[in-house]
């Protein structure tokens, strides 16, 4: 029993000398492990003995510093209130987008010291949370120079403008250059006037919407008015075109018509020359024939005459006999009949019948076939 009574004395002396040798050895050497995106200097008696982003290493508390800034993208909101170039209040918000692309620039500009002492390594000083303070400011500095010429509506509209002018003069600002920073961007979310401005501008736009909407009507009665004015020109053009036509062909008919007019006007001056040259022709003819008649009658006259010398002195009954000789039977009828007629007052009695007359005029018609 003593025996083992003596071995547990030993073994709780020897797991108190363990337990005061891990207080000792946790109290002095600690184990420290960073995120990638953290920049780590590590300094033992103020000099860098490492450096490097996400390291993990053992190190003596006594005598080791640790600074570890942070390299990742951050973002930095703001709101502030500026007035405009016509003395307008403004509200504007936005975000800074930066990061720490020389962490040893920053380190020296800023205390990024690990404070050892506390868990979760938290730093010794505020600075850190300082870094978006100065950015904003600079960004305020920048945006106030942005907008103070600008008008409300201008402002209002120019968020993209704004933004982008800050944003080149951040880049290029000293202080940003010896913090070690890099601006990655800036996003102005909204400008803003006050709610009374912004009623009023709410009003104005309305009323420039109506008046907007007025115009649009009146411009397209305007545009119906003038397409009628052109329909109705274009009808008038169509209408004087077809006049024209018309005119035209009516001319070319006068003109067809005036030319064929011309050529009967040729053609009968051509037929009354004809005519004329026939007549000319005839002209002659009749007066050839005209002589030649009174050349022939000249001749039977001559004849005549020489006959009526011939018969002058011969007598009647003679001259009766002779020119009764070459008669037919029906003029000798005649003839006697007329000489019935010339003796009828010594005449008492004359009978004529219808057979006698048949006879008559039978006879000499057989005489005449035979």
């Amino acid at each position: 029993m003593e025996g083992i009574f003596n071995l547990l004395v030993v073994l709780a002396a020897f797991g108190l000398l363990l337990w005061l040798l891990k207080a000792l050895i946790w109290r002095f050497v600690r184990f420290a492990k960073f995120a990638p995106n953290r920049y780590v200097f590590r300094y033992k008696r103020e000099k860098i003995v490492a450096e490097g982003a996400g390291l993990s290493f053992f190190y003596f508390a006594p005598s080791t510093s640790l600074v570890a800034v942070p390299v990742s993208s951050e973002d930095a909101p703001f709101m502030l209130s500026e007035t405009s170039a016509d003395f307008q209040e403004l509200t504007i918000q936005g975000q800074i987008t930066y990061r720490v692309s020389k962490p040893a620039q920053a380190a020296q500009m800023l205390n990024y010291t690990i404070n050892i002492e506390q868990p979760g390594l938290g730093y010794q000083s505020d600075d850190p949370q300082k870094l978006p303070e100065r950015l904003v400011n600079l960004a305020l500095v920048a945006i106030k120079s942005a907008v103070k010429n600008l008008s409300l509506k201008e402002a209002i509209v120019s968020s993209d403008d704004i933004a982008q002018k800050v944003h080149r003069a951040l880049s290029g600002h000293e202080m940003v250059e010896a913090l070690g920073l890099e601006i990655l961007g800036l996003s102005i979310a909204a400008i803003r006037p006050t709610p009374e401005t912004a009623k009023a501008l709410e009003a104005e736009t309305r009323e420039d919407i109506l008046r907007g909407s007025d115009q649009a009507v009146f411009q397209r009665r305007n545009y119906a008015v003038e397409q009628e004015r052109v329909i109705r020109e274009s009808e008038l053009n169509t209408e004087i075109a077809v006049e024209n036509k018309n005119r035209e062909i009516q001319e070319s008919k006068l003109e067809t018509q005036r030319l064929a007019m011309k050529k009967e006007m040729e053609m009968q001056e051509e037929r009354l020359a004809f005519q004329i040259q026939q007549e000319e022709k005839n002209q002659a003819l009749i007066d050839l024939k005209t002589r030649n008649d009174k050349a022939v009658a000249d001749a039977k006259a001559y004849a005549l005459k020489s006959v009526i010398t011939a018969y002058e002195n011969t007598r009647p009954e003679v001259l009766k006999v002779l020119a009764n000789a070459g008669l037919d039977s029906g003029r000798l009828l005649a003839q006697a009949f007329q000489g019935i007629a010339d003796q009828a007052e010594k005449i008492g009695n004359l009978n004529i019948t219808p057979d006698l007359l048949n006879a008559l005029v039978e006879t000499p018609a057989r005489s005449q076939s035979s």
